[in-house]
């Protein structure tokens, strides 16, 4: 059979460009490259596929809101750094509103702890080491006298709660421990530099007023220097 023959007896279309026409993958049918198909002339007529608004709506939404949330995301270390930070406390000044978790994981909001009674914080590098279990047991020895002077004393520190009950257990500390992991009492008390805890003491008087501090002490002598303030202002 010539290609003449052909011609004149059937008239083949090209097959038409893939769109993004959904109609796109039903099957062909049969004899759809014929002038009398009736559906394959409907597809030329009705032209290429324009998806509706509301398809394009429900497809580019999402997205646009992907954009909107992350641009509107806070940066997380800028917000962590932010709340970290915290204003230097200086002799007169007030203990600020922050809270710490103690020796048992408990909450502790460090402001309301000298509403009734002074207050001495005394910091150590790290739990359970030679000269931090010098000073907590020194304060440990003189407990009584503190408590005689309406003052509480608490061992702040960046270790984790467990790893200070374990050393409250062990050495048998009578007083509570507060941990501090990122520093932000300690930094602002001046004793936080280089991620690390200088070992001092800080005594705030009934009501929450920094009086006295010394920064850096030795282990030994933390204890009694204490004790002679607190006595001092009796």
């Amino acid at each position: 059979m010539s290609p003449s023959h052909n011609e004149s007896k059937f008239n083949i279309l090209p097959h038409p460009a893939r769109t993004n026409d959904p109609r796109d993958l039903e099957p062909p049918q049969l004899g759809a490259g014929l002038n009398s198909n009736p559906e394959q002339q409907a597809f030329h007529a009705r032209g290429p596929y324009k998806p509706s608004q509301q398809v394009l709506q429900g497809v580019e939404q999402p997205r646009s809101k992907a954009k909107e949330a992350a641009a509107e995301a806070p940066d997380t270390e800028e917000s962590n750094e932010k709340a970290a930070e915290l204003a230097t406390i200086d002799i007169g000044d007030a203990l600020p509103s922050l809270t710490l978790k103690n020796e048992k994981g408990e909450d502790v909001d460090v402001a309301t702890l000298a509403a009734e009674q002074g207050v001495i914080f005394f910091l150590v590098p790290k739990a359970d080491t030679p000269g931090c279990t010098n000073q907590a047991c020194g304060f440990r020895d003189i407990y009584p006298d503190f408590t005689a002077h309406n003052f509480a004393v608490y061992c702040l520190s960046a270790d984790s709660p467990s790893a200070q009950s374990k050393w409250q257990t062990k050495k048998e500390l009578p007083y509570p421990l507060l941990s501090d992991p990122q520093r932000t009492l300690i930094t602002a008390l001046g004793a936080g530099e280089g991620g690390k805890t200088k070992r001092s003491h800080f005594i705030f008087e009934e009501g929450g007023k920094l009086v006295e501090k010394k920064i850096p002490v030795k282990p030994a002598d933390s204890p009694k220097l204490a004790l002679e303030y607190v006595k001092s202002v009796a």
